[in-house]
């Protein structure tokens, strides 16, 4: 615990967080890599170049320091890092590496205004929310590594399937190289896959949403290809099935719970929807008695994935009921058919196949989530019935 002394200099040093912003995050990024080169094959280059990652790591510093008196306000936030820590094996010595680099960012950007007692403040700060993560990580380590076909570090899984959904969605199928049982997970978890090939400049790990229910055997994951996607267009354009690629066991803080009598509605955009998929195909696995919504938005037919599957399995179960709105349809796609609506996700033109006392999930685009959750508020939908998952750096909204 910190004492009072601690917590007052810390507090003190908010407006100067406030006034440094990302600029100050976006220099200790820069320190860190250009001290500690060998964490490139850890950290998603693409959200540093795009800021996202800055950001988000901003905002976490500035959390902790608004929080330091009441660190359980940020358990929601921890809990999440820690899983997201897991999937890239973030080890106790790192978190040296990461508190070296943090105090002299703040002494290189404070200036006069970084005396010694607060980096002494915030060193002491450090190793209390090092401590925190180490021990939390330790124990999902050991879960992971304890549970029935469960595994810690790496372990070699084959590409068996490759099969293409859309024009930007294509699913793997990844069954163990051993051939022996995997781990199972929670429907809305993600994988992550460790990439080393000599197209790639360094190792890339990416975290991908399983988009199919657990089943013992092997792990679905759907990539959308990204324009400037090193690793999703490796996947895509090079790894074909027979290939090896190394998966760390799922996790994830963000997946279904429900009991079989209260109503889900899931809802996505574009690639959002792997998670929802992974629990629709769960809820509907398990024998679901409540009615079960699927909302889906998309451009166009051209990328809307399973949109045969989904629509397969409304006509198989009389307690699931679909709908798809199309941004800006095109000539081929038809209504009715391929889609139900024009435009964007509009709540309230299904309001009647809403029930009531739902559980709500959704996935998507920051700005789609955005308006879903205010849509959704606007219905008098409580916060405590609204589950989300952000792909990339965290973003409240």
């Amino acid at each position: 615990m910190l004492d009072q002394a601690t917590i007052a200099v810390i507090k003190s040093t908010i407006p100067l967080l406030e006034s440094a912003g990302p600029a100050l995050t976006q220099h200790f990024y820069q320190r860190m890599f250009s001290h500690n080169p060998e964490l490139k094959d850890i950290f998603n280059l693409a959200h540093q170049r795009s800021g996202g990652q800055p950001l988000a790591l901003f905002n976490a510093v500035a959390a902790y320091a608004k929080n330091i008196d009441n660190l359980g306000a940020l358990s929601g936030a921890v809990e999440r890092i820690a899983h997201k820590h897991t999937g890239f094996l973030i080890q106790p010595e790192q978190y040296h590496i990461v508190g070296s680099h943090l105090l002299a960012t703040l002494k290189e950007l404070g200036g006069s205004a970084v005396t010694d007692e607060v980096l002494d403040a915030w060193g002491k700060a450090y190793g209390v929310l090092a401590s925190i993560f180490i021990g939390r990580e330790s124990e999902i380590y050991q879960e992971k590594a304890q549970q029935p076909g469960g595994w810690q570090g790496t372990r070699p899984f084959i590409i068996r399937e490759k099969r293409k959904e859309s024009e930007l969605i294509t699913s793997f199928v990844l069954a163990p190289a051993d051939g022996e049982a995997v781990l199972s997970f929670k429907p809305g978890q993600y994988l992550s896959i460790q990439l080393n090939h000599p197209d790639l400049e360094y190792q890339e790990i990416r975290q991908y949403s399983l988009s199919d229910a657990p089943n013992g055997r092997d792990y679905r994951i759907s990539v959308k290809r990204e324009p400037e996607g090193q690793a999703s267009n490796l996947l895509h354009d090079v790894l074909q099935v027979g290939d090896e690629v190394a998966l760390m066991p799922p996790t994830g803080d963000f997946f279904l719970q429900t009991d079989a009598r209260t109503p889900v509605v899931l809802l996505s955009a574009g690639v959002g929807l792997t998670p929802m998929l992974s629990m629709l195909n769960q809820l509907l696995t398990k024998g679901h008695e409540a009615d079960i919504r699927w909302l889906h938005a998309c451009e166009h037919g051209a990328l809307h994935a399973f949109n045969e599957e989904i629509r397969d399995k409304s006509r198989q179960h009389a307690n699931l009921e679909s709908r798809v709105w199309y941004r800006e349809p095109q000539v081929q796609d038809e209504q009715g058919k391929d889609y139900d609506f024009a435009g964007m996700l509009n709540i309230e033109q299904v309001s009647g196949l809403i029930p009531a006392n739902a559980n709500f999930y959704f996935c998507g685009p920051i700005a789609f989530m955005k308006s879903v959750k205010g849509q959704l508020s606007d219905l008098g939908v409580s916060a405590d019935k609204m589950h989300y998952e952000v792909f990339g750096p965290h973003q409240d909204f």
